[in-house]
């Protein structure tokens, strides 16, 4: 039986046992692997309680202790522990557990992901292997053996260094693997398969030579070389940075198609999903080979961020992820551009962050209460996680942030602790009172900053005040003034230059500041790159955003000067359609395309807010009004500067294709005058409608790149233009055996503007190419449609909720994370009128009542349905 039993921060206890050493061997069978786990285990404190160990899904073989093999009258077993009594304060335990990897499709645990064997065992995946006390602060050093058919499985991997080796009988041979450093189970690792694998090494600063392995399926060995760069760029950014080397012989990274995740960090032996390995000149875009790069980054961080500072208890979850996120933003904003790469996590945060804290599922950054772990990967824990840790950076400065971090390793090395620990070490390191920041981790929901101010002409003093509000959460928690970074620069109105800048510390419900020596009232530009986290009310004028998009020295400011212009039209566009839209929109538009600007940044100022971003930002909008706002602003734009647009797009089509940070640039700018123009598909400029699908075309045609090929086929899908059938029937045909590939096409599918896209979606459930029980296909598809077709997801029907609510209730059986995670555009209602949230919410009642509902789905449901 399923148990729904929530557990609580407040409760936390230390484990009543622990195990200092595990030793795992592994005999490989599809349906009957067998695993003999062998534990030294030691009582913890003065008690006679029984040892309770978690197991699911596990078929016990047997049990000893000390050799000596236990009746069934000593031990109890159900589908969630094993308990024995009367155990030793030191003893040794053996467990032999058989499980089945290839009926395992909730991919937790030992699976299969086509012939290979893999595993993933965070958050608490490791009971599906054996028996276990599965928590991060139980932590072991591991020896685990790997038995196999040679010939089916040369390679088997496991943590650690490679410490022995073994011709077997009938064919069969053995590898075993040793890691010195404890890690708790959540970290364990396996693979077994035949790989083509990419060989190198790497000198770290201390000289010690490191070995370098990808494993990938036959055939893709050439598409990791930029995995190898990248990695080979993370470990000597991280010696750079924070001084921190790789403290392994090997460093080892397999890529496979099944995985729920991106990566995960397996002390010494990374699994990947492939998408975010592979990535090749010919079959990835720009934004593969980025995320690629900051992936491999984000998991070798995790190294010393995760594996030798580990968390007490899966609440502290954002003790590594935040401080993760932040490490690999930094890297990859090194590595790139820094203003393109803070847009990008910005972007991300609004869109999708801020309407979780404004949903049913609103948690702090380190929950109170969780019944399923899996449902706490979420954006918050990452992203509001990392935007945390970058307000730290922000009030400490970046060598008071580095002390703080030497500290951090240099007390906690080789422990499980809480984001309470790591705080205290930077407060330490700097003899800075951070107790008022600290409520950032407990406290949930997005802050919002009230701003007014005034200037006093007759002595040149300009007043800013800024008050700090709480809007209610689901969770309703009591909500206090949290200590808040903001930045500020003052533009002075008739140069459009900066004059002053500060950074304001927010403590208090409401504080004002007086800035001296100006000749008239300033433009505030407030929360340089972006320094907390915040929802921002200031009451500019048209006039007053331009002066911030010329006139700003922060980048970021300038790029959300330009949105904060673009959401006002598009909510006055709500409010009435037949609102005229104000001309200095297109002053903005000629201004970014015409200013000495990179072309990567030119691309995020043109590119408009999200329908995301602005249903967060209009109570119970109507969906249709608000898709139809947003287009009425890119037609408007695209109409009246189309010459302008598309003088900028043919500037930018190169012949040749190349991967420096100005191709890169160009191809983004491109692609975003291309979006514009497409969209001119009706109306009375008829040379303009014939222009946008001739223009796509011809930039399919010619395409030598898949960013430029992706981004015709999204401009003819969201466009419905004439050309959409005939080039997705061609890329398709062209890509149809690569499989990262062709989850690009399932996508672009599930984008089509045209109301036979549910009947064209629910047909691709069918297609040859499609499983559910592959996550990287059903979120291609599925997810796709829900998150990324407003336009139809949320039709008046209703048939866009009843869909996904229908696919989410299959997946409910055969992969509950995945299942899960495709939930959140049905539980985020409220953010809608009357009409849709009743038919949400008879979709959601529908999942609700499912028999054997998982607890993923439970979670959620209960939560949205209260």
């Amino acid at each position: 039986m399923t148990d729904f039993t929530p557990r609580y921060l407040k409760d936390y206890q230390t484990p009543d046992y622990t195990i200092t050493t595990v030793d795992l061997t592994f005999d490989l069978d599809e349906t009957a692997t067998l695993v003999t786990n062998v534990m030294k285990i030691t009582r913890q404190g003065k008690h006679n309680k029984p040892l309770k160990l978690d197991g699911e899904h596990l078929k016990l073989i047997s049990i000893a202790i000390d050799g000596k093999e236990l009746s069934k009258e000593q031990y109890q077993v159900n589908e969630q522990s094993l308990v024995i009594d009367n155990v030793y304060a030191d003893f040794e335990l053996t467990l032999v557990t058989e499980i089945s990897p290839s009926t395992n499709t909730a991919l937790e645990g030992l699976y299969k992901s086509g012939d290979a064997y893999c595993t993933q065992c965070e958050a608490e995946g490791f009971r599906r292997i054996s028996y276990f006390l599965d928590r991060p602060d139980v932590m072991a050093v591991y020896t685990t053996t790997v038995i196999a058919d040679k010939q089916q499985f040369p390679y088997l991997l496991a943590n650690g260094n490679n410490i022995a080796q073994a011709e077997l009988e009938h064919g069969k041979h053995s590898v075993t693997w040793h890691d010195p450093f404890p890690k708790p189970c959540y970290l364990f690792a396996l693979v077994a398969g035949d790989f083509d694998v990419l060989a190198d090494h790497y000198i770290t600063k201390s000289g010690r030579k490191v070995g370098l392995e990808f494993f990938v399926d036959k055939g893709n060995l050439y598409k990791t070389t930029h995995a190898m760069e990248s990695l080979k760029k993370s470990m000597a950014w991280d010696e750079e940075q924070f001084n921190l080397e790789y403290d392994l012989d090997i460093y080892m990274v397999v890529a496979v198609d099944f995985f729920n995740m991106g990566a995960m960090e397996n002390k010494g032996l990374n699994v990947f999903n492939s998408k975010f390995v592979l990535a090749d000149d010919l079959d990835a875009t720009d934004d593969d080979f980025f995320n690629v790069e900051a992936v491999i980054a984000h998991e070798y961080f995790h190294n010393w961020t995760g594996n030798r500072v580990t968390c007490r208890d899966w609440f502290q979850l954002s003790l590594k992820e935040g401080l993760t996120v932040f490490r690999d933003q930094q890297f990859s904003a090194d590595m790139t551009s820094q203003a393109v790469t803070r847009i990008k996590n910005v972007r991300l945060l609004r869109s999708q962050q801020f309407s979780e804290d404004a949903g049913p599922m609103a948690h702090p950054i380190r929950p109170e209460k969780v019944i399923e772990m899996n449902n706490f990967y979420t954006m918050t824990v990452y992203e509001k996680g990392a935007e945390v840790i970058r307000m730290l950076h922000t009030l400490l400065g970046e060598q008071g942030f580095k002390a703080g971090i030497a500290l951090y390793f240099e007390r906690f090395d080789g422990q499980a602790v809480t984001c309470d620990d790591f705080v205290q070490a930077l407060s330490d390191a700097t003899a800075t009172d951070l107790s008022q920041f600290k409520l950032w981790y407990s406290q949930s929901g997005t802050p919002q900053l009230i701003v007014t101010d005034s200037f006093d002409a007759s002595n040149g003093e300009y007043h800013l005040t800024i008050k700090q509000t709480h809007p209610e959460t689901h969770d309703k928690q009591v909500k206090q003034n949290l200590h808040i970074p903001v930045n500020i620069e003052l533009i002075d109105k008739d140069t459009a230059q900066s004059c002053q800048q500060s950074l304001l510390q927010l403590t208090q419900a409401e504080q004002t500041w007086t800035f001296k020596g100006l000749n008239q009232k300033p433009v505030p530009a407030l929360l340089g790159n972006f320094s907390a986290p915040v929802k921002l009310s200031y009451d500019y004028n048209e006039q007053e955003l331009l002066s911030l998009m010329m006139g700003a020295k922060d980048e970021f400011i300038r790029w959300d000067a330009g949105q904060t212009l673009f959401a006002l039209t598009i909510k006055a566009l709500v409010s009435d359609l037949n609102t005229d839209i104000s001309p200095h929109i297109l002053t903005a538009i000629k201004s970014v395309l015409t200013s000495d600007s990179d072309n990567a940044f030119k691309a995020e100022q043109l590119s408009l807010p999200s329908f995301d971003q602005m249903s967060d930002a209009i109570f119970e909008v109507e969906p249709g009004v608000l898709v139809a706002a947003i287009s009425k602003l890119k037609v408007f734009i695209a109409q009246n500067l189309h010459a302008q647009l598309s003088t900028s797009y043919d500037a930018c089509v190169n012949a040749s294709f190349a991967k420096d940070g100005k191709a890169i640039g160009d191809r983004a700018l491109k692609n975003v005058c291309l979006d514009y123009l497409a969209s001119v598909s009706e109306g009375d400029k008829v040379e303009q409608v014939n222009s946008a699908n001739e223009r796509v075309l011809t930039q399919y045609n010619l395409a030598n790149n898949m960013t430029d090929q992706i981004a015709a086929l999204k401009s003819a899908a969201v466009n419905d233009l004439a050309c959409f059938e005939d080039i997705m029937q061609r890329f398709e045909q062209q890509w149809q055996d690569n499989t990262l590939v062709m989850d690009k096409w399932f996508a672009v599918n599930a984008l089509h503007n045209n109301s036979a896209v549910i009947d064209r979606v629910t047909a691709l459930l069918n297609h040859d190419k499609f499983s559910l029980e592959n996550p990287n296909r059903a979120r291609a598809l599925i997810a796709s449609f829900a998150f990324h077709n407003a336009k139809y997801f949320h039709q008046k029907d209703g048939r866009g909720y009843q869909f996904l609510a229908e696919q989410i209730g299959k997946l409910n059986s055969i992969n509950p994370q995945v299942a899960s995670r495709i939930l959140t555009p049905l539980i985020q209602f409220k953010a809608f009128s009357s009409e849709h949230q009743a038919m949400m919410l008879t979709q959601l009642n529908k999942l609700n009542s499912l028999d054997n509902l998982a607890r993923d789905l439970q979670e959620k449901l209960t939560a949205a349905l209260s």
